[in-house]
């Protein structure tokens, strides 16, 4: 079974539209490590489990380049077989890419949750998030409703 971690700047962008629970009708139980808890720094549902990282000098070495919270998810998605990070920030993406980690972001999961109808539209979706501060190219969003069949 795919093991699902979550960054942070997912869980808040979600938080703020109140979509949270979209990662559960999706993915069940999703995983987090503690520094994302940390930046998170809201309640957490009882599906949202928090994982220690065991690799410390890994997570030193990418908290050169990222923020805590996205290193341990690294980490943590390094530490576990057959895992789907979900993660925002280019850079990280990237990194996460260059060690064979599976990626998607917070515009995968509203592709996904509009495949599984769990939502009737992405554009309004994304219309939320823009709402809260959430930045997308033009480019992109044109891209993502082009995916989901949406004008």
């Amino acid at each position: 079974m795919r093991r699902v971690i979550v960054d942070t700047s997912c869980l808040i962008i979600l938080s703020n539209i109140n979509r949270i629970d979209l990662l559960q009708k999706l993915y069940g139980e999703i995983w987090i490590p503690e520094k994302v808890k940390a930046e998170f720094g809201e309640h957490l549902e009882s599906w949202i489990k928090v994982k220690k990282v065991n690799n410390k000098e890994i997570f030193k070495v990418l908290s050169l380049y990222l923020d805590e919270g996205e290193s341990e998810a690294i980490v943590l998605g390094i530490e576990t077989k057959d895992a789907l990070l979900v993660l925002d920030d280019i850079k990280a993406r990237n990194i996460a890419k260059s060690l064979g980690i599976r990626i998607t972001g917070t515009l995968g999961i509203i592709l996904k949750a509009k495949e599984k109808n769990l939502i009737p539209s992405v554009k309004i979706v994304l219309s939320e998030m823009e709402k809260v501060s959430f930045r997308i190219s033009e480019e992109i969003k044109k891209e993502i409703l082009r995916i989901a069949k949406e004008k």
